[in-house]
């Protein structure tokens, strides 16, 4: 059935006007004025703004970590995303056994999100080793839709600078793009063993284990690597604090290209105080919560562009359960926290109604450039004619208390319990289907689709 919004203020990355949306067969068929068809469904978004569907480029759905799984799947995680706004995410796939292919896991989750997925979803592959092999393997990935690969500085399979350097060449020549987990294993390693021996077992403990300077010395290292390589295409995940957003500033300076930087709400909100609370598991992920200081810094980058993506690391345990792990001891408890619904209403209220960014830089953050960055343009992340019908519709002038109660996955908790919000999502669309309406999802299950990402684009 054709769909008209009406009588909604469209936002852009560049724009803000009046005006009615038609759509036809799951695709934006035409913006204009007064738009009428006898045989359209009438949607009135008088009021409200309109948005593009927000895309996270960084979820952890149904994560296996070895000691626990993440309580989301792929389907409670993608329930929870739209409800929040989100119409399309680009999961992380898990490390999976010692010495496998990138193809291993996309066959894994291939088969986790399929029938289960309310929305539309890809892949990121993740390197745990780099040979021949795997190097030729990076260029069949990106054929399959994956032209996007993950390299941890630290865990389990963590890569040395050569298989960096390797993997960044590689990734440059096919025009795909490098994420990075940037922290310094061997310090964090250090002083996490120190601390232990000490009887420093706390929550805070974590944080002063993994400090600023052992994830900013590894972003410096990372850029550094991909000047060596030609300036080949790097994306920062979850920066989180003042000196590794300084570092890709002087990157930048000296004129370094092809420098994409992601933080996360919680990097924006929260600080290092919540290891304090009596509840102060909740937040152990990894990098830590920072300074206000530091969250300041990360605005002041966010409004001036520098950051180009704010998505959310979504990878929830439950308090009550999985975190109860680390009550002994930080280093036993599973890192990750919820946040997939909440980003789009947080970066609403916290950063639009308080006049830190503006309505455009929240589009250009949430919803169009992940989509340019990862090869989702112009089909997601905009409202073009011939895109797909992913559109928000928000009251702004609503408001509300950010609580559990109201939220859609399966976590015990919101990491923002209690915070009052302005503004309030009515309606979600994804590809022309209303899947929320006031609070209340009524998509249907296995409904989301595996999106074949193409390369990066200049």
């Amino acid at each position: 059935m054709k769909k008209i919004v009406k009588n909604g203020r469209i936002f852009t990355e560049a724009e803000d006007y009046q005006a009615d949306i038609l759509i036809e067969d799951e695709k934006i068929v035409c913006i204009g004025t007064d738009i009428s068809d006898v045989d359209a469904e009438v949607i009135d978004a008088a009021g409200c703004y309109v948005l593009p569907g927000a895309v996270d480029v960084h979820t952890h759905m149904d994560l296996d970590v070895g000691i626990s799984r993440a309580v989301d799947d792929f389907y409670d995680g993608t329930v929870a995303a739209v409800c929040g706004g989100t119409t399309s995410i680009v999961d992380h796939m898990a490390f999976g056994p010692a010495g496998i292919p990138l193809h291993y896991q996309f066959d894994v989750y291939r088969k986790l999100a399929e029938g289960k997925a309310v929305i539309d979803y890809g892949f990121h592959g993740t390197a745990q080793h780099v040979d021949a092999e795997i190097l030729a393997e990076l260029e069949t990935m990106a054929a399959d839709g994956i032209p996007s690969v993950k390299a941890y500085l630290t865990y389990g399979f963590k890569l040395n600078d050569a298989d960096v350097l390797q993997i960044l060449r590689k990734m440059k020549e096919i025009n795909g793009i490098t994420a990075f987990h940037c922290e310094n294993h061997d310090v964090v390693e250090f002083l996490k063993q120190k601390h232990k021996s000490e009887g420093k077992t706390s929550p805070i403990w974590h944080a002063k284990s993994r400090p600023n300077l052992a994830e900013a010395e590894a972003v410096g290292r990372v850029l550094k690597l991909a000047k060596i390589a030609d300036d080949a295409p790097v994306y920062i995940v979850h920066l989180s604090c003042k000196e590794s957003l300084e570092a890709v500033r002087e990157a930048r300076r000296l004129g370094q290209k092809n420098i994409f930087v992601e933080t996360c709400p919680q990097y924006l909100l929260l600080t290092e105080e919540c290891y304090t609370r009596e509840d102060g598991l909740k937040f152990i992920m990894s990098p830590p919560l920072r300074t206000q200081e530091d969250c300041d810094a990360l605005w002041d980058g966010l409004a001036a562009g520098e950051i180009q993506v704010i998505a959310t690391d979504h990878c929830p345990f439950n308090y009550g359960k999985e975190k109860q792990m680390g009550k002994e001891d930080f280093t036993a408890c599973p890192n990750g926290a919820p946040g997939v619904e909440e980003r789009l209403m947080l970066l609403y209220s916290e950063g639009v109604a308080k006049g830190r960014i503006t309505m455009q830089r929240l589009v250009e953050t949430l919803c169009t450039k992940p989509c340019r960055i990862y090869g989702l343009y112009p089909e997601k992340g905009a409202i073009l004619p011939g895109a797909d019908a992913d559109l928000v519709i928000l009251d702004p002038d609503a408001s509300g208390v950010l609580t559990h109660s109201r939220m859609h996955g399966a976590v015990d908790y919101t990491s923002y319990e209690g915070m009052e919000l302005r503004g309030e999502i009515r309606l979600v669309m994804q590809r022309g289907n209303v899947l929320v309406k006031e609070n209340q999802f009524i998509g249907e299950k296995g409904a989301g689709r595996f999106i074949h990402r193409k390369p990066l684009q200049g």
